[in-house]
């Protein structure tokens, strides 16, 4: 038989969530239900469920580091994205690792930082040093930024409660650096749709979406940003990769699911064939 081709490969730099609905497990599932290979270099293990995060333990920076190296040397990255970081210490093992394997927005291979520095229950994901870091390492190597509302207010101080106040937002986050802001919406929870806005420097996009009513989210932040990332892998410009992450989140949310106590995760089994659908 002959050999299939090898698809693309994405790279997830994030924390375990024990609950299977966010972290480096959203970014796996979408990895594949868009077509490309996952890649894991972990960064932390939450003791976590739908109740919310009630321990942790953070991986050593040098194995961290290990992990991207390891992975890029031997399969090839096509595109990478990051999560939950942990640390100062972690997120600048995470810059120098993705520089030597040429991982950054002055290099070859697409990087998205989603800069995860809170879970959705309000525990915060690291300190001041390490949203400092964030800011000074990590932001100037991106591709495209992808904050939520809390995220754009803890990285600029500035509080959205609009469509206008996203537009500020994006143009003070892309001063810190990163070529392209995909700044998301799903926290302005009064807005009808969920608009969210791509800025490249210069111009605006606007990337609309229903608001669906919902309780169960768990992971859609995730789920975007990887699914943008799986895009860029198989060579889709930004703009279409990020068209492509908002059109799979959206439908996503639209067929997620209860599971546990509380808020449950957003389902990639929409993209199954319906007899292969639980």
């Amino acid at each position: 038989m002959p050999t299939p081709a090898s698809p693309p490969a994405a790279l997830t730099i994030a924390g375990s969530d024990s609950g299977g609905a966010a972290g480096l497990q959203a970014d796996l599932r979408t990895f594949l239900t868009c077509g490309v290979h996952g890649l894991v270099a972990v960064t932390a293990v939450t003791v976590q469920n739908t109740l919310g995060v009630h321990d942790r333990a953070d991986i050593p920076a040098h194995i961290v580091a290990g992990q991207i190296e390891a992975v890029a040397a031997d399969m090839g990255v096509h595109a990478a994205k990051t999560g939950m970081l942990a640390s100062a210490e972690i997120i600048a093992a995470v810059a120098r690792a993705c520089d030597q394997a040429g991982i950054g927005r002055d290099h070859e291979i697409p990087f998205v930082v989603d800069p995860v520095a809170a879970s959705m229950h309000g525990h915060p994901l690291f300190d001041e040093e390490g949203l400092a870091m964030l800011r000074e390492e990590l932001l100037p190597r991106a591709t495209v930024l992808t904050p939520n509302l809390d995220e754009v207010r803890l990285l600029t101080g500035i509080t959205v409660t609009g469509r206008k106040d996203m537009h500020e937002a994006a143009v003070a986050l892309h001063a810190l650096g990163p070529r392209y802001v995909l700044v998301k919406s799903g926290h302005l929870t009064e807005d009808p749709e969920c608009v969210d806005v791509l800025y490249d420097g210069e111009s605006f996009l606007e990337l609309p979406g229903p608001r669906i009513a919902t309780v169960h989210t768990h992971g859609a932040g995730d789920s975007m940003a990887s699914a943008l990332t799986a895009g860029l892998a198989r060579g889709m410009t930004v703009a279409e990769a990020a068209r492509f992450g908002k059109w799979f989140v959206g439908n996503a949310v639209a067929h997620s699911y209860p599971m546990g106590a509380k808020v449950g995760p957003v389902s990639a089994f929409w993209r199954l064939a319906p007899e292969d659908r639980p």
